[in-house]
């Protein structure tokens, strides 16, 4: 994997590694404060059919960390910046968690014209809803008590983290080892980011780019066991030309990523 950085506005650059040689371009946006690291088992697996990209969103990993722009309107710009510099135009998007929101913020601002398949794991278009049957990332008073809680200092982003790892990202039990990695991903986007990050996500509403893109392309759905329940008729509802799967936990690519990997060649087959 070649690793190079982007240049998306002045003093802004995205760390991207790129396997390079292939004319279907597969490409991994990770979620809130996680890094390109998280795809290395989708990265061993595609690089062999695919060209390769994953990116480090700003203020993630070893992208530049900025005092603006953290929010979801941005990195869909940020990500049509990586695009165009490759000039890439058969492009298959993957999104994970809040990164499914760059990838429909992408499409809502440049359509979907280079775009071959969107795949979208374990993410509502809308995270927060007044409607106690659709899909969302929580109820208002448990997101609000996050956001004022946890997500002003780095203690609490760390316990965030690990709660959320243990008890929705993984169905395992994770090692003491597995659990640093994990948490040392996300404590590399600072406190007053991640929160910003948070408000930005939790108050998007994708609806029209999700139910669009279902029309448009080929269209897939990895969902969580936990929450299938509910997702499930509300994604075939919004968006009914979706393929939907079932599978693990919110990090079920990282956890059964065997199981992932054939689920993701078959769609994009």
């Amino acid at each position: 994997m070649q690793e190079l950085f982007i240049e998306v506005e002045e003093n802004v650059k995205l760390y991207v590694r790129d396997s390079g040689g292939k004319e279907d371009v597969l490409v991994f946006i990770p979620g809130f404060t996680f890094t390109s690291e998280v795809f290395q088992h989708q990265v061993n697996y595609f690089s062999s059919n695919y060209r390769v990209i994953v990116i480090d969103p700003r203020s993630h990993g070893k992208s530049t960390t900025t005092v603006h722009g953290n929010d979801y309107v941005t990195h869909g710009m940020d990500l049509h910046m990586v695009l165009q510099s490759f000039g890439l135009t058969n492009v298959h998007l993957v999104g994970w968690s809040f990164g499914c929101l760059t990838v429909w913020e992408y499409v809502k601002q440049f359509g979907s014209d280079h775009l071959k398949s969107t795949t979208f794991i374990d993410m509502p278009p809308k995270s927060l809803s007044v409607n106690e049957n659709d899909w969302v990332e929580g109820n208002l008073d448990d997101m609000a008590h996050v956001y004022h809680a946890s997500l002003r200092e780095e203690k609490g982003q760390k316990e965030f983290i690990q709660s959320y790892s243990e008890n929705v990202m993984i169905q395992r039990k994770l090692t003491n080892s597995e659990l640093d990695w994990i948490i040392g991903q996300s404590l590399l986007t600072p406190p007053h980011v991640a929160a910003s990050l948070f408000a930005s996500g939790l108050f998007s509403d994708y609806r029209t780019e999700a139910q669009q893109l279902s029309t448009e392309i080929p269209t897939l759905f990895i969902i969580a066991k936990h929450w299938s329940d509910v997702a499930k008729p509300y994604l075939k509802q919004l968006a009914p030309k979706a393929d939907i799967e079932i599978l693990g936990g919110h990090m079920m690519f990282w956890e059964y990523p065997e199981k992932f990997n054939a689920l993701l060649k078959e769609f994009l087959a």
